[in-house]
């Protein structure tokens, strides 16, 4: 079965899901811990506190409301100074591969000034609309309630500093909603609040703990969220929602620039997994597919294994493979 389509809006938890956080959280924690008795010694044992909300968690280790107001305000002091994650490779591309199709937002335990840090770093900071931290709501329920709730939800950015004011009174429904992440807390508060949770595997939660939690999907790369969202499930031969066959598929906004033309059609390309000489020996230019440049790290795919049942699931003509891809690229860029 396919998704329900491409989302309108898209809410990214930040720690594990966009940044690689396991070792670099709880290196702080760690400290924190034995600063003020909560016996969490192992990295194992800090992990398990993301099963729920991480704040609810971390109250139930606490003495009264002053030891736990003391702690909060230690962890996200010493987060400010002391955490440095580096971002999950690839998903500063998906993040911008999605700016033209839904309003962005980061809804995190982590303190905004870190959010901050963090995205302005990797150059996110203006693909962003929202940003709920763990010191503007520590719910994560209730910050995604506040965000259905917020007037402005449906008004999106295109990684510039200016909101799109076109869409200024547009709202999202609620079903058109999803959350990305790797928690279980998230997967439940997402379905509690009537939204779609997709997980990936590479943070807190394992593949098979996020999908018992609820998720629809769980993505083990992040080029597959893109897959996902635009062509529907990869063990589905049958769906024909894709992105790149689909001229009806549009932005949401007017007007795309060409740095974010580009940067769709990088991201088409690379949801199809299209490794052919033609593709890659392309040169850039407006409007155009841009280079992909060769990975050493990277295992080269034969032809065969991807033009043959891709072909057939777009309707491509085989023979002429790689310039029927570009032609529909551009046809959904016109």
């Amino acid at each position: 079965m396919c998704p329900p389509g491409p989302p309108q809006a898209v809410i990214f938890d930040l720690d594990g899901t966009l940044v690689q956080t396991r070792e670099a959280s709880w290196r702080v924690f760690e400290k924190v811990s034995a600063a003020h008795g909560l016996g969490i010694t192992t990295a194992e044992q800090f992990y398990e506190l993301f099963s729920n909300n991480f704040f609810v968690s971390l109250h139930g280790l606490c003495r009264d409301d002053d030891h736990v107001r003391a702690v909060e305000e230690d962890f996200m002091r010493s987060l400010g100074a002391d955490y440095k994650p580096l971002m999950i490779p690839g998903m500063a591309d998906v993040v911008k591969a999605l700016v033209p199709y839904a309003t962005l937002a980061v809804l995190s335990s982590n303190s905004t000034e870190v959010i901050r840090r963090i995205l302005r770093q990797n150059g996110l900071a203006y693909c962003f609309s929202h940003v709920f931290g763990g010191d503007v709501e520590p719910n994560k329920a209730k910050g995604i309630r506040r965000f259905l709730d917020d007037a402005a939800q449906g008004s999106g950015r295109l990684c510039q500093a200016f909101y799109d004011e076109s869409a200024a009174e547009r709202t999202v429904p609620a079903n058109s909603t999803a959350i990305i992440t790797d928690t279980v807390g998230d997967v439940e508060a997402a379905l509690g609040a009537g939204i779609r949770a997709i997980g990936v595997a590479w943070g807190m939660h394992t593949e098979e703990q996020l999908i018992a939690a609820g998720a629809e999907f769980v993505a083990i790369w992040p080029q597959e969220i893109l897959a996902y969202l635009f062509t529907g499930s990869s063990t589905d031969t049958e769906c024909a929602c894709t992105l790149v066959s689909d001229t009806k598929q549009r932005p949401r906004h007017e007007s795309v620039t060409p740095r974010v033309q580009r940067r769709i059609a990088g991201a088409a390309a690379l949801q199809t997994r299209v490794t052919t000489p033609e593709v890659a020996t392309l040169s850039s230019g407006e409007g155009q597919l841009p280079r992909i440049p060769a990975s050493p790290r990277r295992v080269p795919m034969q032809e065969s294994e991807v033009a043959a049942p891709l072909a057939t699931r777009l309707g491509i003509d085989r023979s002429n493979f790689a310039q029927e891809i570009l032609r529909a690229v551009e046809v959904t860029m016109s």
